[in-house]
């Protein structure tokens, strides 16, 4: 595969960094995950906005430039002759001491990594997945808010435990924090729905606020639906009538089963995708539809 490393088109085994970036040294740097429709990325706004408000926390000099990168998205798609495909845009502080930065970082580097999209199976939004209660806790985030750094031990540990678990074939793990509470997915945020009224656990827990949590919660609202963020234990998910989990790359997933710890399973609804996360999956859809079309228009009077 060609990825773009500080705006240049390049072989993967090419891309290199020196030793001396922090983002290598000290985990410094952020990322963004998300995918494209019609080669148009989606939210990729919102993307970009969490991402400058992680760098200014980090003190790490990045600026965005939206019609850049979108420019830059175009071409890795075309020189890897992909139609759409899944991208992670990475800024790490760049190359600095070996030691503590006495100053800002002034010269970040910038990858956009791409590859192919896994392989679509619409019967998952239909019969869902599982979703296996984890051991491993999710940790506090070291600055104010949760950001999508390169920190991911946490997950990884997380990701190796979900192994050990043989009934949990093809299972997102789930995360609590701290006091027990839920928090989030391996790769993905929580949702459930009770009595016909919408909860995801609060950012209190130290989860990742994801983009497409962002977008299900101000679609839900703009349609009337009542949504809490809050502090939830594991038998509110076991007591829900949805549940449901989200990720920039599988949109809206349904859970339709759930396992403890010991094994034991616990059927969501009717073991089917419910009425309101088929809702909500429809309304994310019919909006990155709508983007494409509207982008199309304002290219296609731009050319005339």
């Amino acid at each position: 595969m060609k990825i773009d490393l500080n705006g240049n088109v390049i072989e993967e085994q090419k891309a290199v960094v020196s030793v001396y970036d922090h983002g290598f040294l000290y985990g410094m740097g952020l990322f963004e995950t998300f995918r494209t429709y019609g080669g148009r990325p989606f939210l990729l706004e919102w993307h970009l906005e969490r991402l400058a408000a992680g760098c200014r926390e980090l003190d790490i000099r990045y600026v965005p430039d939206p019609d850049g990168l979108q420019r830059r998205i175009r071409r890795l798609l075309e020189a890897n002759e992909l139609t759409d495909a899944y991208f992670r845009f990475t800024v790490t502080a760049g190359t600095d001491i070996l030691g503590l930065p006495a100053g800002s970082y002034e010269h970040p580097s910038e990858v956009l990594y791409v590859k192919p999209l896994p392989p679509f199976d619409p019967s998952v939004y239909m019969n869902g997945k599982p979703l296996q209660l984890l051991e491993s806790r999710r940790n506090s985030p070291e600055g104010t808010i949760r950001h999508k750094s390169l920190h991911y031990m946490n997950n990884i540990l997380a990701k190796q435990e979900l192994r050990h678990y043989p009934w949990a074939a093809q299972a997102e793990g789930l995360l609590l924090d701290a006091q027990g509470f839920l928090s989030e997915g391996i790769v993905s945020n929580v949702f459930f729905v009770r009595g016909g009224e919408l909860h995801t656990p609060s950012a209190d827990t130290g989860l990742l606020p994801g983009i497409t949590r962002r977008y299900v919660i101000t679609s839900a609202r703009k349609s009337g639906l009542s949504v809490s963020e809050g502090l939830y234990r594991w038998e509110d998910l076991a007591g829900a009538d949805e549940v449901f989990l989200t990720n920039s790359i599988q949109e809206l997933v349904p859970v339709t089963k759930l396992f403890d710890r010991k094994g034991k399973a616990y059927i969501v609804g009717d073991g089917k995708a419910g009425p309101i996360t088929a809702k909500l999956l429809s309304q994310y859809r019919n909006a990155y539809s709508i983007q494409s079309k509207t982008v199309e228009a304002k290219e296609e009077n731009y050319e005339r």
